[in-house]
């Protein structure tokens, strides 16, 4: 029954992550920008995870040595986060989704470069497959509106993404569970982006209706903290391999959301890109 229900987790993880697009376009609809869009995500989130915490009973004490870890980890989250939902302005939300979910091969490629990870064949097959899935998606919708310029976003939104595990799994002084770290990125990245937006002059929208209100409460709660919390349970019981290999689930759920509910186009050039890609990140996973 562990394995039942990590296998469950795991599914309820990747599938939940997979509906950011569900909640975000409908808001970004609305004509609030996705900067707007990803603070109040932060903090309806970090809300969320303080009463969990609360709940748990933990302590919020930090040292002052974990500051400068946690500002780094807010960064690399919020650049992952921010050229994702920018990358929703060039192109279908599925195929955005999916070139996001190459971060597996980015993280792979950056410890293979930087900290000498062994080279294998099976590695190096998977990163031509995962080329090959980026070039079917590019020419893949039909209509060319997928471009190399929004290709190249998405990408630095994987690369961002890939930079935070990477530094996560090599930050030695950082000693707190999932979740606290979670609250303190969501904390200072929510800070971070603030403060990025009154400089800038851009400022923070106020939410226009109800509904808007809904999507973005959902959008804290369902594919980041409902998501992060599964995420745990699943590693619990099915390890942290099988676990990865199941958030295939996530691009595959942000592609059904983009064409039942968005009437996104479907081709074969992007059901084989999308093919490429998951068949790549899970050669990556098993052979990690």
């Amino acid at each position: 029954m562990n394995k039942v229900n990590g296998f469950l987790y795991g599914l309820l993880s990747s599938a939940s992550f997979g509906l950011i697009p569900l909640f975000t376009i409908p808001a970004m609809q609305q004509g609030m920008g996705f900067w707007s869009i990803l603070l109040y995500r932060f903090l309806f989130a970090m809300l969320a995870l303080a009463g969990i915490l609360l709940l748990d009973k933990q302590s919020f004490r930090i040292r002052r040595k974990e500051i400068l870890p946690l500002l780094l980890l807010a960064c690399l989250y919020d650049s992952s986060a921010v050229f994702l939902f920018w990358g929703y302005q060039f192109m279908s939300s599925g195929v955005a989704t999916t070139l996001h979910f190459m971060y597996p091969v980015l993280t792979t490629l950056i410890m293979m470069i930087f900290f000498h990870e062994k080279k294998s064949l099976w590695r190096m097959a998977a990163i031509a497959l995962a080329v090959a899935g980026v070039f079917f998606l590019s020419n893949g919708d039909g209509t060319g509106s997928v471009t190399w310029s929004g290709i190249f976003i998405v990408l630095l939104s994987a690369l961002g993404y890939a930079l935070y595990l990477v530094t996560v799994s090599q930050l030695k002084n950082l000693e707190m569970k999932g979740l606290k770290m979670t609250f303190y990125v969501f904390l200072f990245g929510g800070i971070l982006l603030f403060t990025g937006t009154e400089i800038s002059g851009i400022g923070l929208q106020a939410i226009p209706n109800r509904t808007t209100l809904g999507n973005l409460v959902m959008l804290a709660l369902v594919p980041t903290v409902i998501s992060n919390l599964a995420l745990v349970r699943a590693i619990k019981n099915i390890g942290s391999t099988l676990t990865s290999v199941l958030g295939a689930m996530e691009p595959v759920t942000a592609v059904c959301v983009g064409i039942a509910i968005f009437g996104e186009p479907f081709t074969r050039s992007i059901a084989l890109g999308i093919l490429l890609i998951i068949s790549a990140v899970t050669v990556i996973i098993l052979k990690r």
